[in-house]
């Protein structure tokens, strides 16, 4: 593996991320949710899509990709292993969403490319990180209560926001991937919140992933 290729590929995707979004003169109406998991020891990676009509959150179609992992687990190079299944999930749809959630950073990565803007480049959809871990980047005076925010920094450079979804749970890390700013990433994430630690788009995606009681569900409902 030529990690020294793969990084100046990254600091070329990097430099090619819009970070400014139109999304308040054409609000998004469908809105995609993205979940990448590994099988089989991690010989296999899945890739869950899932479209949800906006405002109402409605689940409305789901995809499924499983391929063959394409590279081994490298820190910092995850987007490259986990983007061809995501294509392959993708290329099902039936329709692209006006706005896709990433399970995954964005620019909230060291070389500010992570999934969720890699992604987002290679389709061309605005797009928003919505990692549960921190990467890089530092934030303070984060409180304990529910919509608690605070900017993730990084040598000066604000990466995104760090957000209290629920209380007494873990906060989330909110950057722009492609097409959306710090701001319009927050607060998308916000509008689309029901009551869970995740945004629905990507807990949707999550739940069909993992076949979770709620998916099971909602198949049972829909046949």
């Amino acid at each position: 593996m030529d990690l020294a290729s793969l990084r100046a590929k990254q600091l070329e995707l990097a430099s090619s991320v819009s970070r400014a979004d139109r999304l308040d003169v054409d609000p998004p109406r469908l809105i995609g949710g993205a979940d990448v998991g590994f099988e089989q020891g991690g010989e296999v990676t899945r890739a869950a899509m899932v479209l949800l009509k906006y405002p109402s959150l409605e689940l409305v179609e789901y995809r499924v990709a499983r391929i063959a992992t394409t590279m081994p687990y490298i820190p910092g190079f995850l987007s490259f292993r986990e983007y061809p299944a995501l294509l392959a999930a993708w290329e099902q749809l039936s329709q692209p969403p006006d706005l896709l959630f990433v399970d995954g950073h964005g620019i909230s990565h060291p070389r500010r490319v992570g999934v969720a803007s890699h992604f987002g480049l290679l389709v061309d959809v605005p797009t928003i990180g919505v990692a549960k871990k921190r990467l890089c980047g530092q934030y303070e005076g984060l409180s304990d209560a529910p919509g608690a925010t605070a900017p993730l920094m990084d040598k000066g450079e604000q990466l995104g926001w760090v957000w209290r979804s629920k209380k007494r749970c873990n906060p989330l890390f909110i950057s722009t991937g492609h097409r959306v700013s710090a701001d319009s990433a927050l607060a998308w994430v916000q509008r689309c919140m029901a009551g869970y630690r995740l945004p629905e788009p990507t807990r949707w995606a999550d739940a069909v992933a993992s076949g979770r009681l709620a998916f099971t569900r909602w198949q049972e409902n829909n046949r």
